[in-house]
C-alpha cells in the first residue's frame, strides 16, 4: 500500500508525492513527470507495476506543480528540476526500506530528459529508464512553431524578461490551447486530448499555465549533450514511433551516441500512447527487468 511522503529539498522547498514499498532492502525507483505534469497522470500505473515487481519506488511532483510547493506556481526550470531530483534521490537513500546502492532513476518526457543528465551526473544511480525523451528544446521547439512565428515567439520572451527586471509579474502562457488555435506551448493535437480527457477522468491539480521563462529555459535545454557521459550506467530507452511532439528521430539520433550498456525499446504509437494500453503493457514489464536485472532483486 503506497503512502504519503513529503521530504524537503536543499533550498528549503516541500515536495510531495507517494512511496510504494516493495520490500526492505530492495532496489528503488525514483520517478517524477514530464512538462507541466502531475503524478497521477499515470505514473501511479508505472510505480504499482514495479512495486508489484518488488521494487520500493518513490513518486514526486515537481515543485511549482501538483501536490508540491511553489514559489512561483508554473515556473517550470529544468535545472532545477535535475537538481531537485538528486535531492528525491538522498530522501529516498533515508528510508528504512531503501538499499542507497540499488538506486534507479525513470523519466518521461522533460523527465525523460532530465534522468539523461541527473544519471550522467549523479554515480549514486545504478540505473536508467528514459521514455520518450526531450533531446534538444531548441530543436524540439522548431519542430513544434512555424518559422514565421519565431520571431514574435523571441520578442514576447524578451519583452518578459525586461517587465520582470522592472519588477513586474511573470508572464503566463497556455499549456495547450483548449481552442486548438491560440498560442499555447504544446501546440499538438495529442497534447490537448492527453490533457483535456485525464483531467476529466482523474483527480489531479494540474494547471494549464506556465511561466514564459519555463519556455525560455526549454528553448536553451540540450540534455540529449549528457548521453554518452552516461556509461557505465545502464540506459533503457524508451521511443514512440510515431512521436512528433519530442521526435522519434531525435531519440533515435541520442541513443546511436549512448555507450554500452544500453537497451533501446521501440513501441508503436504517439508520445502519448507511451502511457497506456497496449504500450504499456508492453514496456513496463520490459522497464522493470531492466531495472531489476542492473539493480538486482
Amino acid at each position: 500500500m503506497r503512502r504519503d511522503i513529503e521530504f524537503k529539498t536543499e533550498d528549503g522547498i516541500t515536495l510531495r508525492g507517494w512511496f510504494y514499498p516493495g520490500g526492505a532492502g530492495a532496489a528503488t525507483v525514483v520517478m517524477s513527470h514530464g512538462f507541466s505534469a502531475t503524478k497521477e497522470m499515470h505514473l501511479d500505473d508505472f510505480a504499482a507495476h514495479f512495486a508489484g515487481d518488488g521494487m520500493n519506488v518513490l513518486v514526486y511532483d515537481n515543485r511549482n506543480l501538483g501536490d508540491s510547493d511553489s514559489p512561483l506556481r508554473g515556473e517550470i526550470d529544468p535545472w532545477q528540476q535535475i537538481r531537485d531530483y538528486r535531492d528525491a534521490i538522498t530522501y529516498a537513500c533515508s528510508l528504512e526500506e531503501v538499499d542507497a546502492t540499488r538506486i534507479g532513476i525513470w523519466g518521461s518526457s522533460y523527465s525523460g530528459a532530465h534522468v539523461l543528465v541527473v544519471g550522467a551526473i549523479d554515480r549514486r544511480v545504478g540505473c536508467v529508464v528514459s521514455q520518450v525523451p526531450l533531446i534538444d528544446g531548441l530543436e524540439n521547439a522548431r519542430r513544434l512553431i512555424r518559422s514565421d512565428l519565431w520571431a514574435g515567439l523571441r520578442a514576447g520572451l524578451l519583452a518578459d524578461r525586461e517587465a520582470r527586471w522592472r519588477g513586474e509579474a511573470a508572464g503566463m502562457i497556455p499549456v495547450i490551447a483548449e481552442d486548438g488555435v491560440s498560442p499555447c506551448v504544446l501546440p499538438t493535437a495529442d497534447s490537448a486530448a492527453f490533457f483535456a480527457n485525464i483531467t476529466k477522468e482523474r483527480e489531479t491539480r494540474w494547471e494549464n499555465a506556465v511561466t514564459l521563462r519555463s519556455v525560455e529555459a526549454f528553448t536553451e535545454y540540450k540534455p540529449g549533450a549528457y548521453i554518452a557521459d552516461l556509461s557505465p550506467t545502464p540506459l533503457m530507452l524508451v521511443v514512440a514511433r510515431d512521436d512528433h511532439l519530442t521526435p522519434a528521430g531525435l531519440a533515435l539520433g541520442a541513443y546511436e551516441q549512448a555507450m554500452e550498456p544500453k537497451k533501446l525499446l521501440l513501441l508503436p504509437g504517439g508520445h502519448f500512447d507511451a502511457y497506456v494500453g497496449d504500450a504499456f503493457a508492453t514496456s513496463a514489464p520490459q522497464q522493470a527487468a531492466w531495472f531489476k536485472a542492473h539493480l538486482g532483486g
